[in-house]
């Protein structure tokens, strides 16, 4: 693997570390800022602030990558980052930390520069691939993260985030030294409409064939968010886990889901094609979620988790499919109005989710995951209506 792919999955691998860490000490944090009993809607409104942020920025980062270059832009990003976890570490009230959360999810938007980064440098037979390995790369940041926030979290509930701080740090000095740009910049003038995050969007629907794909990546983005919504509650009520156990549950889903990702996401698509790995990616989940509903032992959960991360193959065989929707100069706005639509749905779907354990959590907490099921089932005709050829080059807005 070249150092350019090494610095790109490093960024990603601290971005999901940042995030996995919040989650075991989410709940105590917020009862030790806001003395609050029941801490479920402050934790939909956290999340979905932070997802807010990154669907306001994400298509202005990718906009601004095509024009000035990816590397200008993952520098300011990691950089941001870095800063953002120093203030969570000492933020004294609810504002702060609300502030600090959307200091958050605006660095965060990295993600989708650093996606149009590895199509840059990766040919169209190696990208499910390279995207098995990027999101093995959240896997690994879902193993370190959790468990280090839940470790850490026990001792102090600050000390999470000042190593997250120094983590970014690293990679922030790591990548100014090594990573090179990936294309030759546009250097188009960049005007106020640029800037705009909604004229990627009109762009993106004004493009009917581009529609039902967008809504895929929503749907499954969607369905994502009751892990980081619900997890650490449900794994209290349900076992009585205490920070440690919640992160090392969440470490183990990291660990089977990163073996799967790497190993598994290209001989899926070469044995069963693209709609069928992401259709055996949709049923694991459901069975996995299933079971998880119904569970009354904690070590079920772990048992679970190898069919469970069998549910992140097919992501990888979307993601390729998406880059093939665009030509070349367009590929930084349209990956950033995939992190758009994704961070449109971590607004919408942290309240749902949030608002329905509050709903459940006294009669039945594993109800969540059903509501889970219900989301998967929607994408499903969608997946079966996607168009899986190459497409003539798109124009753009």
């Amino acid at each position: 693997m070249n150092k350019r792919l090494i610095v790109i999955f490093a960024a990603v691998v601290l971005d999901a570390v940042g995030i996995g860490l919040v989650f075991p000490i989410l709940p105590s944090l917020l009862q030790d800022v806001t003395h609050a009993e029941n801490v479920a809607p402050y934790i939909g409104i956290l999340t979905a602030l932070y997802a807010a942020m990154q669907f306001i920025f994400s298509p202005v980062l990718g906009s601004l990558s095509d024009r000035i270059g990816r590397r200008p832009v993952l520098l300011v990003s990691l950089a941001g980052a870095a800063v953002n976890y120093l203030f969570l570490a000492f933020a004294g009230n609810l504002w702060m930390l609300l502030l600090g959360r959307a200091i958050a999810g605006l660095t965060s938007a990295n993600v989708s520069v650093a996606t149009a980064y590895i199509t840059d440098i990766s040919p169209e037979n190696k990208r499910a691939r390279l995207f098995g390995l990027f999101n093995a790369m959240f896997g690994i940041g879902f193993i370190i993260g959790p468990v280090l926030g839940g470790t850490l979290g026990d001792h102090w509930l600050r000390l999470p985030f000042i190593t997250a701080a120094a983590l970014n740090a690293c990679n922030l000095l790591l990548a100014l030294l090594i990573l090179p740009e990936s294309r030759p910049p546009s250097r188009e003038r960049i005007d106020l409409a640029a800037l705009n995050p909604l004229k990627p969007l009109r762009w993106a629907f004004s493009v009917r064939s581009l529609l039902p794909i967008i809504l895929v990546f929503f749907l499954f983005s969607a369905t994502g968010e009751a892990y980081g919504t619900s997890w650490a509650l449900w794994g209290s009520d349900s076992f009585q886990w205490n920070g440690f156990w919640i992160g090392l549950s969440l470490g183990a889903f990291g660990v089977c889901q990163t073996l799967a990702q790497a190993f598994l996401p290209g001989p899926a698509v070469r044995l069963l094609g693209e709609r069928a790995a992401i259709l055996l990616g949709v049923a694991s989940s459901c069975i996995a979620l299933v079971v998880m509903a119904f569970n009354t032992r904690g070590w079920m959960v772990f048992a679970i988790m190898p069919v469970f991360a069998l549910g992140g193959i097919g992501v990888p065989a979307l993601q390729s499919l998406a880059t093939r929707q665009v030509d070349e100069s367009r590929q930084g706005q349209f990956q950033g109005v995939l992190a758009s639509a994704l961070s449109l749905a971590s607004i919408v779907a942290p309240l749902a989710f949030s608002s329905v354990y509050l709903w459940v959590r006294a009669q039945w907490p594993g109800a969540i995951w059903l509501s889970v099921v219900a989301v998967y089932a929607i994408s499903v005709p969608l997946v079966l209506g996607l168009r899986f050829e190459t497409p003539a080059a798109r124009p753009g807005p």
